[in-house]
């Protein structure tokens, strides 16, 4: 639909622009991105023909941008600038109402039906209909915002040039909006081209994007392949870490603040609660913990300071454990938001608590165990669960240490190894097939760390953090299975 060849440009003797090529496609959304000063209004201003390049050329739908007059470029091209302050008092849908002269013929200009119709939708789309009679200047940034979008709708354009189309609006808004050109773009009817400030929401609704730096092509592809961490500081000389997002195969970034002294000092876990109380084991962190776990409150990857293992009856419904879970914590003073909340069927009389220390680390874990519903895993498929029973061993390892991803997930591996070694030395029996088990039906299991002090990159079985882990977590599940065994044995 549109190709930009060899473009200079810029303003009197000024050159922003150096040799900017690309295509854009046909019902694609596509972003432009780049720190301030890097070219991305004055490249917007040459795609719409309100500058000249200084060389190259624009051709929109085959034919060079300068073929089209100025009424029949706005047919197929409407452009919604950054908003400024307008002098005018015109009302929302005279404003428009101006997205239709491109299609005012004649000497005496008429209003047919089907202006009307097309102004109607226009403000529909952009939920501004409600605003139809009010006056432009009694407006918030943000409805001026969809007002002026509403006007280039009104356009019935195949090309759509936003400038900051965000701006101004608040989150509700800039999804409505951002949705909506997805939509629309997808139906075939509208190509868009953005300049984005917000690189995370151009992540999620860009198709391709184009990264400016000093006037020049930074970088053209995918969302996946220009938000690239490295790419990104360089262009933006700001810090950043990349992650994927929850839902979507898109990246996102974060931007990573400067850490004052109190940020990076070491927690040592003498400064932590611990308490064991007869219905759980609570343990409060002076700061929020880097947390990965399978846990019915706070499972996955988060921020918690408050961790509780609590007893449940073997009995227990299980059915809405979310729920109840959250009752449990609000009736204990625990904000459920701040918390991992896990349940166990295990006596904690015979849980185990165990500090490591390290050169450049400490590890401390903390096991519950019982086995009553002991499973090998390579012959679960005999066993038929009628119901969801509570977690029976329960395992957390908190690190003073600075984890990476790959050593949280090592971490968990090197944890679960340890804990099956523990089983299997303990002749521990699967009831249904007579083998030896590897854990029980609905094992839990925490990896919490500061991130403060050392960093650690690593949680394999080999490495000093991973040795840590494995060792204390053997040991402790060692115990803990002999201590249920033994007050089960006095039973």
């Amino acid at each position: 639909m549109l190709e930009v060849k060899n473009i200079q440009g810029g303003y009197e003797n000024e050159t922003i622009l150096h040799n900017l090529s690309f295509n854009v496609n046909k019902g694609e959304i596509f972003g432009v991105l780049g720190p301030n000063g890097s070219g991305k209004t004055t490249l917007l201003k040459i795609i719409s023909g309100l500058l000249e390049p200084i060389s190259g050329e624009v051709n929109f739908q085959g034919r060079p941008l300068q073929h089209y007059s100025a009424k029949t470029r706005a047919k197929s091209i409407a452009v919604l600038p950054q908003i400024t302050e307008q002098a005018f008092t015109y009302s929302v849908k005279e404003v428009v109402a101006l997205g239709r002269y491109p299609y005012q013929k004649g000497l005496f200009k008429t209003w047919s039906h089907e202006d009307e119709a097309v102004v109607k939708k226009a403000m529909e789309q952009t939920d501004v209909k409600k605003f139809e009679q009010k006056s432009l200047q009694l407006l918030s940034g943000g409805e001026k915002q969809r007002v002026f979008l509403a006007q280039a709708l009104a356009q019935e354009p195949s090309l759509l040039l936003l400038d900051e189309p965000t701006n101004h609006l608040d989150i509700s808004h800039q999804k409505q909006l951002l949705d909506s050109l997805k939509r629309w773009t997808t139906e075939g009817n509208l190509t868009v081209i953005a300049i984005f400030h917000d690189l995370n929401l151009a992540s999620l609704y860009c198709d391709r994007l184009l990264l400016l730096h000093q006037g020049q092509t930074a970088a053209i592809h995918t969302p996946q392949e220009v938000l690239q961490e490295e790419k990104i500081r360089e262009v933006y000389e700001a810090a950043i870490k990349r992650q994927p997002h929850p839902d979507l195969p898109r990246p996102m970034l974060t931007l990573m603040p400067e850490k004052i002294s109190s940020e990076i000092e070491r927690i040592a876990f003498s400064q932590f609660q611990i308490e064991q109380h007869e219905n759980r084991i609570q343990v409060i962190s002076p700061i929020p913990l880097k947390s990965f776990s399978s846990a019915v409150i706070g499972a996955g990857l988060g921020w918690y300071h408050t961790f509780v293992n609590r007893h449940v009856d073997k009995s227990y419904n299980c059915n809405h454990p979310k729920e109840e879970m959250t009752e449990f914590l609000k009736g204990h003073d625990l904000e459920p938001g701040h918390t991992v909340g896990m349940m166990t069927a295990a006596n904690l009389k015979d849980g185990v608590i165990k500090e490591i220390g390290h050169e450049q680390f400490s590890v401390l874990i903390i096991v519950t165990a019982g086995l009553s519903n002991a499973v090998d895993v390579s012959k679960c498929d005999q066993h038929v669960f009628d119901e969801v029973h509570a977690g029976t061993i329960n395992t957390w390892v908190f690190v003073d240490g600075e984890l990476t991803e790959e050593a949280f997930i090592q971490g968990m591996m090197t944890a679960a190894e340890a804990k099956v070694k523990a089983l299997h030395d303990e002749e521990i029996k699967d009831a249904v097939t007579g083998t030896t088990a590897t854990g029980t039906s609905t094992d839990s299991i925490l990896i919490a760390a500061t991130q403060r002090g050392s960093k650690l990159s690593y949680a394999g079985t080999i490495t000093p953090l991973g040795k840590t882990i494995g060792k204390g977590v053997y040991e402790a599940t060692l115990q803990a299975v002999k201590n249920n065994k033994k007050r089960m044995k006095n039973i």
